[in-house]
């Protein structure tokens, strides 16, 4: 804290000065007296433990310490109730509840475990808790749990084991039980779980759902002309087959699907379902019989609906678009998306003044589509930034309390993921109004990410300079000038890929704040002629930027300047943009980025040009307009 002393103060600093020098002094006492303490509970010397434990009572992280030593004590019944009492509101005191259950049940103390345990997600707790019932006797609830955990096409933790070898026993354990976890199974393509329930079959329904398997593999099986089936089963394993060779060949399940459905007993939810995928298929390959297909659904939903009016855009045929728009619900035709085409619509069918009042209404929205609305009608862009507003001293009395205190220290003592989510608990607990508090506390620690994801908790969008943060703002602006690009453009990217997060890791190992995949950082690093150090240097924001923007420009050159093409190749690939492209004429940039196939691709690539839009009012400068950005696509 910089505190500034003037004259008649001096007295005050004096005492600041001094108080803040023993508060520090203290708790940097208690963080190594609170590590000593974990050492000591991790190599189980409890009386030393208790000892050093119970001068760090007042300590942020006494709560943490106690379920350490508690959860490598579970016998201490006594001490655990006390805990999971006193710390009920605490994270802790579920996860230290789930060690303690896993310990009773593994002791067969099944009246405490139902008596202690809380239902929650851990299906592995549930599947005990039912066992425990039908331990102590209470058999029909325990079965009849046990037949809705069983119907799931995913594998169940191995402690449901003993609750399915009751339920297998018993009498609500029938053929048509099996039969729709094997299918759930196989719409899941798990193949070893389908051969697994396979097992509990009859021979003869064995050798079908072995004929089912074979099906699943090679769906080119219901070719056959010998393949028929009066019953059920047989229809089901037809349409799972049709549905299975559409993913490879969709022209070959559409003839075999029209030509033989009514061949077979095919339950009409089955039939529907199979209708959709097919149609839904059609119209992300952008064929030219989609339009039709998905006008004879009967059951019709959002993405039916909504794909109807991209098919018709990609025809470019627009008395079909005013059709497909019509047959929105009303809330969907409000959305800024669908009011943009709406006002495209009639702009395209020579009602010009109808489709400029809607666009000069929906250039006040702060979006792509507002955006390109304001471009429409040649308006300044509204961007609307309402920042937080702070009352008093409520940011500090928010950080002080007990919770964010604990947060704080861990994040001191660099256990950043521990701290992230203790953040995470505990924001889940506050009112609206101090969630917003709490994003902006975020702020201030300089948590990018978490400060956005908190503010979108809070249901407020507002606030450009924490939506938006320009950290990291020399390396942005340094390589935005060597590969010729506006740094805008490169915030864009980054805040759509991390939320400026340089320790962000995706589920595919995609790393830091432009989210390289290793094997692109290898590649980016020989082009560069410079040596590949590690996995972990894509964590480091002066490579990371480095090399993200680097691989973005070979992207813009790759599709000759298209900075939306090349935005949808980082995301999705440059192999897939090139698919994508049309095949006989140009289509409007508009047009193509809507209906791209992959509906992740669609929001990525109109989220980066909105951010760049964004990023620029925040870097003070007014050069962009996003439908500078857009040109045209072109045959490949």
């Amino acid at each position: 804290m910089n505190i500034k002393c003037v004259p008649g103060s001096v007295l005050l600093c004096a005492l600041v000065f001094f108080s803040n020098t023993v508060f520090s002094h203290t708790l940097e006492q208690q963080r190594q007296a609170f590590l000593l303490a974990e050492k000591l509970a991790a190599q189980g010397n409890q009386r030393a433990f208790l000892s050093v434990s119970a001068t760090l009572t007042d300590y942020p992280l006494y709560p943490y310490l106690q379920y350490q030593w508690l959860k490598n004590n579970l016998p201490e019944t006594d001490k655990i109730l006390g805990f999971l009492l006193t710390y009920k509101d605490s994270r802790y005191a579920d996860l230290l509840r789930a060690d303690w259950l896993t310990y009773l049940a593994n002791n067969e103390r099944w009246p405490e475990f139902i008596k202690y345990y809380q239902a929650g997600d851990n299906t592995a707790l549930e599947c005990r808790f039912y066992w425990a019932n039908y331990k102590v006797g209470n058999q029909e609830l325990a079965l009849n749990a046990a037949k809705r955990l069983w119907a799931v096409g995913d594998r169940q933790p191995e402690e449901c084991d003993a609750l399915f070898s009751v339920l297998a026993m018993s009498p609500v354990f029938t053929t048509d039980s099996i039969w729709q976890r094997f299918e759930l199974a196989l719409k899941k393509d798990n193949k070893s779980l389908a051969s697994y329930v396979q097992r509990f079959l009859n021979e003869p329904d064995q050798a079908t759902a072995e004929f089912w398997l074979q099906v699943h593999k090679k769906p080119a099986l219901i070719e056959g002309g010998l393949f028929m089936g009066a019953n059920d089963l047989y229809g089901r394993i037809f349409a799972h087959g049709v549905d299975r060779l559409a993913q490879a060949d969709l022209d070959s399940a559409l003839g075999l699907w029209d030509s033989r459905k009514r061949n077979f007993v095919i339950n009409n939810q089955t039939s529907q379902q199979l209708e959709r995928r097919l149609a839904l298929g059609l119209a992300r390959a952008r064929d030219n019989r989609a339009y039709n297909r998905l006008d004879q659904l009967v059951a019709v939903d959002a993405e039916v609906r909504e794909w109807k009016v991209r098919v018709a855009l990609f025809e470019q045929n627009w008395q079909h678009v005013a059709e497909a728009l019509a047959g929105l619900t009303l809330e969907e035709q409000q959305t800024p998306q669908w009011q943009y085409w709406q006002a495209r619509s009639l702009s395209e069918t020579g009602n010009v003044l109808q489709g400029l009042s809607i666009f000069n209404q929906l250039a006040q929205d702060r979006s792509f589509y507002g955006f390109m609305a304001a471009d429409a009608v040649n308006k300044p862009y509204n961007l609307a930034d309402k920042p937080v507003v702070i009352i008093g001293d409520t940011l500090e009395k928010l950080a002080q309390t007990t919770d964010f205190k604990a947060i704080q220290e861990l994040e001191i003592l660099n256990r950043d993921a521990e701290a992230k989510r203790q953040w995470w608990f505990t924001v889940k607990k506050l009112p609206k109004e101090q969630i917003l508090l709490a994003a902006k506390l975020a702020q201030l620690w300089r948590w990018d990410q978490v400060a956005i994801m908190t503010l979108v908790k809070a249901d407020y969008w507002d606030d450009l300079a924490l939506r938006f943060p320009v950290s990291y703002l020399d390396q942005v602006q340094s390589n935005a000038d060597w590969q010729q690009l506006d740094s805008a453009i490169i915030f864009g990217l980054i805040r759509q890929e991390s939320m400026l997060d340089n320790n962000a890791k995706s589920a595919v190992g995609a790393r830091g704040l432009m989210q390289i995949m290793p094997e692109t950082g290898q590649q980016i690093a020989r082009n560069l002629n410079e040596p590949w150090q590690t996995e972990n240097s894509l964590f480091n924001p002066d490579i990371n930027i480095k090399y993200g923007a680097f691989y973005y420009k070979q992207l813009l050159n790759r599709f000759d300047g298209h900075f939306a093409l090349a935005a949808a190749a980082y995301n999705a690939g440059p192999s897939r943009v090139v698919k994508w492209l049309p095949g006989d004429k140009s289509v409007p940039a508009d047009i193509w980025i809507e209906t791209i196939p992959f509906k992740e691709t669609r929001k990525y690539v109109t989220s980066v040009l909105s951010y760049a839009i964004i990023y620029q009012q925040r870097l003070q400068r007014n050069t962009l307009k996003i439908t500078g950005l857009l040109f045209d696509v072109h045959p490949r």
